[in-house]
């Protein structure tokens, strides 16, 4: 995707916070420091758009960017550092629950997981509790510039097995650091929006709700 404009909007952490923008999100999710807003700063080739850090922990707002007009990257605070006081690690479960059950600007769910380990078991919780409510989209395995070609495709491979991740949900190798997986991470954030869209066609395409009803809290 060409980039012409990418801009922060703002971070939030009530709904009363969220941007009113008219445009469907995307939601990165992942555990702390596994480089969501390194994704997305690849994604729309800014530098420093994002502000990542290597303290562990240190997200603790939703923030959202506007791309292009046409898409807003949400990064979420990581989950399972376990450095994090428990009162603030409870806080951050509750404004997350809130955004993914509640917004109905969200299109999907990418959940990121580092190829160069299997799935932590916080990861595998995560990823059924994602799926069950039918908010994940997509699954990245970022990191990918530190694994040979073969080992990449071992990554895969067992990413898919410890996952059980079905053929239906793409898994996408990304480097941030090489740029490796940004034109079919795009192409998976496009198709994503479009799925979303034709799957609500009583509501506006572009901010039609995906969310199984009922569905309970994040785990």
């Amino acid at each position: 995707m060409k980039i012409v404009n990418a801009e922060f909007i703002t971070s939030a952490v009530h709904p009363d916070g969220y941007p009113d923008t008219g445009l469907p999100e995307i939601a990165f999710l992942g555990r702390s420091n596994v480089g969501k807003s390194s994704l997305i700063n690849n994604l729309v080739l800014r530098k420093k758009l994002a502000k990542t850090s290597s303290v562990p922990g240190k997200t603790q707002t939703i923030n959202f960017y506007r791309v292009n007009d046409f898409v807003c990257l949400v990064d979420l605070p990581g989950y399972g550092y376990t450095h994090v006081p428990e009162h603030v690690s409870g806080k951050w479960r509750k404004f997350m629950d809130t955004y993914l059950q509640s917004r109905e600007a969200l299109a999907a769910t990418v959940q990121l997981i580092d190829a160069r380990h299997a799935p932590s078991a916080i990861d595998i919780r995560v990823y059924h509790w994602l799926a069950e409510t039918e908010l994940l989209g997509a699954v990245f395995a970022v990191k990918c510039d530190k694994l040979s070609r073969t080992r990449q495709i071992q990554s895969q491979a067992a990413i898919r097995s410890t996952l059980e991740l079905p053929a239906s949900i793409p898994l996408v190798m990304h480097s941030s650091l090489t740029g490796q997986g940004r034109d079919d991470a795009w192409q998976q954030i496009c198709s994503l929006i479009q799925s979303n869209a034709s799957e609500n066609p009583g509501t506006d395409p572009l901010t039609g709700p995906l969310r199984s009803p009922g569905a309970s809290g994040t785990p």
